[in-house]
């Protein structure tokens, strides 16, 4: 407590963020869909074992999570002592805030532990649970030297509360001297414009939750900043964590959200139990599939976005946001289908081919609709099957699409000598 008091004298407003991270989408987990609110240390330093544990293998190779880019593990809601204050909630009368020493008895230890095995850990801050119906210059500077104390690497910033000033925030994180990833979590509402983003990547959505509709409704939401080029490097939109191996989405269904998230440079944010071996099996091929990460990774200038969908459109369940529990109708229903198109660099072109609809249905990629795409012979690769499908001359089709499954291509000029990168 001392040295938290002691950090607060000497902390400093900083000019605008400039930490140099989230340079490409961050990989990681993050607690709320396995624990919600019932989450302890012991739990989070046994997922942060997890992330190393080497039990599957890609390529012949045993390899952790963590060597696949997913080194981050971040702590969401309930670490506060939502009766330890008295003028406030969770906060002391100094706005120091309070810790449930009886879920986190040692913080430091918690993120020590993260940082031997070679992690790195987030936090959580502006609380929902128990959220502060005030907030005071105190608050933030002492939860930012909290941060420091505890030694997180990141921090997660939710909509809730009244501490919702982002420039006040990486101002006093900024002013720290180190450099912290920011999440900004406004659900859409607060968002980047060309020459504003105090946060490395932002909500453009609410809630997610496991079912096809809600993914969907969340993907469409990530358009508009694509379109926009307002999510790049250092500023990436996230349309919230994956739904990858919690109970709800069939197996075509979880490629189908993997790849699209990866298709529109979102952060990839695992949320299942890593310590599962049922359910790490069950999407381990999904989750370990380094040429769609690569996909996801790389910058060409645009993030990823639709260029192209049916006319017909369908019903889909939960097709609907979710914001603090209150439902937020789309306004209009799903297209049938939706192809999606990121460039990666060396004249080639990432193609996502989503089958919406109920049925399974032929799915037609038109090379000269590609934007960016220079070839009208193109080698397709297929991202699923790691497997070259042959040069192709002016379109593609893939054959009898399940409902709610997809294909994911890399295309590139068959007249090029293909290598894959």
């Amino acid at each position: 407590m001392a040295k938290l008091l002691s950090l607060l004298a000497v902390a400093q407003l900083g000019a605008a963020i400039d930490n140099g991270l989230g340079r490409t989408p961050p990989l990681g987990w993050r607690s709320w869909n396995l624990y919600n609110r019932n989450v302890n240390q012991s739990l989070m330093e046994a997922i942060m074992d997890g992330m190393v544990s080497k039990k599957r293998q890609v390529d012949g190779v045993p390899t952790s999570l963590c060597d696949l880019g997913y080194c981050d593990v971040g702590l969401d809601d309930n670490w506060q002592n939502c009766d330890g204050g008295q003028k406030y909630h969770y906060h002391g009368d100094s706005g120091i805030p309070i810790i449930n020493q009886s879920r986190f008895p040692d913080m430091v230890a918690m993120t020590a532990h993260a940082h031997r095995l070679g992690l790195t850990a987030g936090w959580y801050l502006n609380n929902c649970i128990c959220s502060e119906g005030t907030s005071t210059d105190a608050m933030y500077q002492s939860d930012v030297a909290a941060l420091t104390v505890f030694n997180f690497d990141g921090v997660k910033l939710d909509g809730c509360g009244k501490q919702l000033d982002l420039d006040k925030w990486a101002q006093l994180l900024n002013g720290t001297g180190r450099k912290v990833l920011i999440e900004n979590c406004h659900w859409g509402r607060t968002v980047p414009n060309a020459t504003w983003c105090p946060w490395n990547f932002f909500r453009t959505s609410g809630d997610v939750r496991a079912s096809y509709g809600s993914v969907v409704g969340n993907l469409q939401t990530t358009t508009e900043w694509a379109q926009k080029n307002l999510s790049r490097p250092g500023c990436w939109g996230y349309p919230d964590m994956l739904e990858v191996g919690v109970p709800g989405l069939s197996y075509q269904e979880s490629r189908s959200h993997f790849a699209a998230w990866a298709i529109v440079s979102s952060p990839l944010v695992l949320s299942m139990d890593v310590n599962n071996d049922k359910v790490m099996d069950d999407v381990w091929d999904i989750i370990s599939n380094k040429e769609i990460l690569a996909v996801n990774q790389a910058w060409a200038g645009h993030s990823g976005s639709p260029f192209k969908q049916a006319n017909r459109t369908v019903q889909l369940p939960d097709y609907f946001m979710r914001i603090q529990g209150v439902v937020v109708p789309y306004k209009e229903q799903v297209h049938s289908w939706q192809f999606f198109y990121k460039p990666v660099g060396d004249n080639k072109v990432a193609v996502l081919l989503m089958n919406h609809d109920t049925a399974a249905q032929d799915l037609v990629l038109n090379f000269s609709e590609v934007p960016g795409l220079k070839c009208q012979k193109c080698q397709v690769r297929c991202l699923f099957k790691h497997k070259d499908l042959g040069s192709h001359e002016t379109s593609f089709t893939s054959k009898s699409v399940a409902s709610h499954d997809s294909r994911m291509f890399l295309l590139s000029d068959a007249s090029v000598e293909f290598v894959y990168a």
